[in-house]
């Protein structure tokens, strides 16, 4: 009789252990499954800006006089997967723009980028947070040889 009551117990216990711990194991793969997915959904974002900012240097390039010229970006998401985010061109020396990058503001960590063309410089307009404007705007300037990028809301 000590047997089946004993794997009667082992089988118990097992089975109240995996009722505790299954749930918990599976919230973390959730997790990591959401912040996969706001990742592709921020690298999309990023890659638009990035895109835009190019597309308007290469216009800008295109010439030899001072000019300047703006993109509206259409159809911008306010949010990714539930939390606002933040838009920033990002710099190596506070003068020369290398990327942009696009982040959540709850989860920094859960963050995105694309590369521009080198040499572009930047601006005091570099960075957007996103639930506080209802459009967003790039744009691209030439002075003589240099040209300048910002990003900025309205």
């Amino acid at each position: 009789m000590a047997a089946p009551a004993m794997s009667h117990l082992i089988c118990s216990i097992a089975l109240v252990a995996l009722i505790l711990l299954l749930p918990g194991f599976f919230a973390v793969k959730r997790d990591n499954v959401a912040e996969e997915m706001a990742k592709a959904e921020l690298t999309e974002i990023s890659d638009y800006a990035s895109n835009t900012l190019e597309n308007l240097y290469l216009l800008a390039n295109s010439t030899n006089e001072d000019l300047t010229l703006t993109k509206d970006l259409v159809n911008m998401p306010i949010t990714v997967q539930n939390s606002f985010y933040t838009l920033r061109i990002v710099s190596v020396d506070n003068v020369t723009a290398y990327r942009v990058t696009a982040f959540l503001n709850d989860k920094p960590w859960v963050e995105s980028s694309s590369w521009i063309v080198p040499g572009l410089r930047i601006t005091a307009k570099n960075s957007i947070d996103i639930q506080n404007t209802a459009t967003v705007e790039v744009g691209c300037e030439r002075k003589a040889n240099s040209f300048y990028i910002w990003i900025e809301g309205e």
